[in-house]
């Protein structure tokens, strides 16, 4: 059985991982607006197109996240999660801080690397709070921490968007390794966790317990729905601020516009995470699952008509509501689902899957756009979610066995 501890911690530490998931995802968000205008403005050493970078910069980041974060999952149940989110935080603020001294591209992807390998801030957030929260609470209390990380992701691309027009693109990275040791400060000093390590003769060996981890009924297609979502989410990001540039016709403003973008969607999630969250609580996961990705599959196809940037954000603001929805439910089934006291390698495997599907989006996206033109990637988007509704169905049908058979 998970390590439980005392009833009265966990909503104390849920408070506090609240700010601290805030402050990273704020801090990391800020960037997000500008990043392909960045590399626009660096050049490039060896050549190669602002696309090509563009999508090099977001993919090398997931490879090495992707390769690292199962590794650091099982560290974090053999030695503890609080120092997992220790090492994600004052890691990330190291490397963000140096991004704004780059001089080319090139270097701006090394570094990029190099954080994907150190870095994971929502994967061991989820594993702390998950590890340290009564499970009947799981969608309530990861609904939570999805709140405060789509929060972030609101606000930092406005105020992301705002410093980068205001004062440019290098002073947002500073900025942004600021509030991540911040965060890295609060996890050290205030937060508190009750660990408990499995002894080494009873807990199973690397291969061997991530083949428990898939092999538990359920958990494979709701690591395949972490896959697709994360697909389509990162689908539109390289190409976002530049879809922005055509439809706003001249670049005064535009990184401020598509800032305001991703913050409504981002806000919109946030606002629907935790009501939907302790809505699966109460009526069942899969329901909100099946629900909230018919509706982002249904709103992300007139995303590729739009003729204003005002009507896309119209849209994504819609859709984000729906994606708020698939976050806190797919996190709390796979906290209920998973074997005991695997938190660490569940949500370190999680974040590991999302990382594949950003490496290889961004690539393809960019192709996309360059052969088809932009409106298309949005076509692609949908069709992602699409996908995504089967395996819901699949994971409703995991639920209903699991009621059956209990």
């Amino acid at each position: 059985m998970p390590e439980q501890p005392p009833a009265i911690n966990w909503r104390r530490n849920l408070a506090v991982l609240f700010i601290v998931q805030l402050l990273s995802t704020g801090g990391f968000s800020l960037i997000f607006p500008f990043l392909p205008l960045y590399v626009r403005e660096l050049g490039s050493a060896s050549g190669g197109s602002v696309e090509f970078w563009a999508g090099m910069v977001f993919s090398a980041q997931a490879l090495t996240m992707m390769l690292a974060s199962p590794i650091w999952g099982v560290v974090a149940d053999r030695h503890g999660r609080k120092l997992m989110l220790e090492r994600a935080t004052i890691g990330g603020a190291v490397l963000l801080t140096a991004m704004g001294f780059v001089q080319n591209a090139e270097q701006l992807v090394i570094l990029r690397a190099i954080q994907g390998a150190v870095s994971g801030v929502i994967s061991a957030s989820n594993a702390l709070v998950a590890a340290n929260t009564p499970r009947q609470h799981s969608g309530y209390a990861l609904g939570m921490i999805n709140m405060a990380r789509w929060v972030g992701v609101a606000g930092g691309p406005l105020a992301g968007g705002l410093l980068g027009e205001a004062f440019g693109f290098r002073q947002s990275f500073w900025i942004t390794g600021t509030l991540l040791g911040l965060a890295g400060l609060a996890v050290f000093f205030l937060v508190r966790e009750e660990f408990t390590p499995v002894a080494r003769a009873e807990r199973p060996g690397f291969w061997a317990g991530y083949r428990a981890l898939l092999t538990a009924p359920g958990m494979a297609p709701l690591y395949g729905m972490t896959f697709l979502r994360s697909l389509g989410i990162s689908f539109i990001t390289p190409i976002l601020a530049l879809y922005v540039l055509t439809l706003h016709r001249g670049e005064s403003g535009a990184t401020a516009l598509t800032g305001a973008i991703i913050g409504a969607a981002a806000l919109s999630s946030a606002l629907s995470a935790v009501y939907l969250g302790r809505l699966g609580d109460r009526i069942g996961h899969e329901r909100v699952l099946v629900i909230s990705t018919l509706a982002a599959a249904a709103l992300y196809l007139p995303q590729a008509f739009v003729t204003t940037p005002w009507q896309l954000l119209a849209m994504q603001a819609l859709t984000g509501v729906a994606v708020g929805g698939l976050v806190p439910s797919v996190a709390a089934l796979m906290n209920l689902w998973s074997p005991g006291g695997s938190q660490g390698a569940t949500y370190g495997l999680e974040n590991s899957v999302q990382a594949a599907a950003r490496t290889v989006a961004p690539l393809i996206a960019a192709a996309v756009a360059a052969v088809v033109g932009y409106r298309s990637v949005f076509l692609g988007a949908a069709g992602v979610y699409v996908l995504i509704l089967f395996l819901a169905l699949a994971v409703a049908r995991s639920a209903r066995q699991r009621l059956a058979t209990a």
